[in-house]
């Protein structure tokens, strides 16, 4: 088997832009094939790669629960034994919250593929979470699209999955604001809601962590300095340790209450900072309305 063959699996829930992903690494020059059968995955690499076409040296192939469940529950295995024969594989899943699945489905007329026999469509979402279950306790990359535009969706894809080259760990740092719940991408949670608020000071009320009178204000405050200080030596300590297992993504998610002042800062330092020794530190803030990845 090549060692320079790249296979991306892209999975999850119906309705969350498995379609899209696959249309974007199209246009990245992956050979991409809809509803792949679990099963005859093996057999397609192997067929691949013995082509002498270096063009399908960029595979991805979407996966979805429309497979039989025993052929769901073996693709984690499977991916191993990939692997351990030098195909760089990666599993991509995609999901978004029920009551965005369902104004979706509603809004587009379609039908969800496991709502047969008057199956309820809310019943359906859930029985296909139930059936991907491994497969998302599994994936490298778990990308929310609750509050994901097309287009921010496909710039995800083309900055952390087609950027990320052969053996790299991407880092992405995000912030967020709890009152919106957690970012289901997340590795690592850190919660900045303990500090000093800027939101309390009527002047920085409307402004951002990006604006120099919010960050003068947190930089006077000695526990965000501390925080900042701490959070950075345990991400220098462990990041290694990640690239080490050959991890392809780690997702470090920055949260205060409402993901605009504190949160917004200590992301773009530690950003900056984790960049002198390591290479791709991705940012993003869910928050600011701008869901876009930035380098």
């Amino acid at each position: 088997m090549p060692d320079d063959m790249r296979l991306i699996i892209v999975s999850g829930l119906s309705g969350s832009g498995k379609t899209v992903a696959l249309h974007v690494l199209e246009d990245l020059g992956y050979y991409c094939i809809d509803n792949m059968p679990a099963a005859l995955l093996k057999s397609a690499v192997a067929e691949v790669t013995s082509s002498s076409d270096q063009s399908t040296r960029l595979l991805a192939v979407g996966v979805d629960a429309r497979n039989p469940r025993k052929d769901l529950e073996a693709l984690p295995k499977l991916i191993e034994e990939l692997r351990k024969q030098n195909i760089q594989t990666e599993l991509l899943v995609l999901q978004a919250d029920d009551n965005v699945l369902l104004k979706r489905f509603s809004e587009s007329r379609r039908r969800h593929p496991l709502a047969e026999h008057g199956t309820a469509l809310r019943a359906a979402i859930a029985r296909e979470r139930a059936m991907l279950s491994e497969v998302i306790d599994s994936a490298d990359l778990i990308i929310d699209t609750s509050r994901t535009s097309v287009y921010e969706l496909a710039d995800a894809i083309r900055e952390r999955v087609d950027r990320r080259k052969m053996n790299m760990l991407s880092v992405l740092v995000e912030s967020f604001g709890f009152k919106n719940g957690i970012p289901a991408d997340a590795d690592f949670v850190f919660d900045l809601r303990c500090l000093p608020n800027p939101y309390w000071t009527i002047e920085l009320r409307g402004l951002t962590g990006q604006d120099k009178e919010v960050t003068d204000f947190l930089d006077a405050q000695p526990t965000f300095i501390a925080m900042y200080d701490d959070i950075l030596a345990f991400l220098k300590r462990w990041i290694p340790e990640y690239d080490e297992v050959h991890r392809s993504y780690l997702t470090v998610a920055i949260g205060c209450t409402g993901g605009q002042h504190r949160s917004v800062y200590m992301t773009d330092m530690l950003a900056l900072a984790l960049r002198d020794a390591h290479d791709p530190v991705l940012t993003r803030h869910n928050e600011l309305g701008d869901h876009t990845i930035n380098t």
